[in-house]
């Protein structure tokens, strides 16, 4: 699934955050910020100057889960990403339910900390993205696990996907 940009506002703890909004800064918002993070606190005498790529700003890692689709119609992609010393979690998602539905992004970091978001998921089939804070990274970066749930807004109904960043492959 290809993905599309998108930022949370950077606070910790549950956050609401609306595919609306996510919608709205697809296209790369999230690349410019990455671009701008990097150009704003890097300097070429930085420890972080070894992970520049090409002078284009800080490369960012992505281990990322399967491409799922439920039979009803959620397709989705889950990642940890790691850009310098900053870890969050991203799912890319399209709801071709025709209804709306919610999503819980959870990222588990290395100590048992865990950071949460909730997003809204429109009835659109467009392609959207639920992303978490972005935090310092505690430890190496493959303790870090992300899993994304998708159900109706209410709680009403039964789970419609999970997705998860770990590939399964050993």
């Amino acid at each position: 699934m290809a993905g599309a940009g998108g930022s949370a506002d950077g606070s910790g703890g549950d956050v609401e955050k609306s595919a609306d909004r996510a919608d709205q800064k697809a296209g790369g918002a999230a690349d410019e910020q990455d671009t701008k993070a990097a150009d704003d606190t890097d300097t070429p005498g930085d420890a972080e100057a070894p992970a520049r790529l090409l002078g284009l700003g800080l490369a960012t890692a992505a281990r990322c889960g399967p491409d799922l689709t439920s039979p009803d119609g959620i397709e989705a992609q889950t990642c940890v990403l790691t850009q310098g010393d900053r870890t969050w979690a991203r799912t890319y998602y399209r709801n071709a339910t025709g209804r709306e539905l919610s999503s819980v992004l959870s990222m588990m970091a290395p100590g048992g900390h865990t950071v949460r978001i909730h997003c809204a998921v429109g009835a659109h089939d467009e392609p959207g993205v639920c992303e978490t804070p972005r935090e310092r990274t505690r430890g190496g970066t493959g303790a870090y696990t992300a899993v994304a749930e998708f159900a109706a807004p209410d709680g009403g109904g039964p789970l419609l996907l999970r997705s998860g960043s770990n590939s399964g492959r050993s």
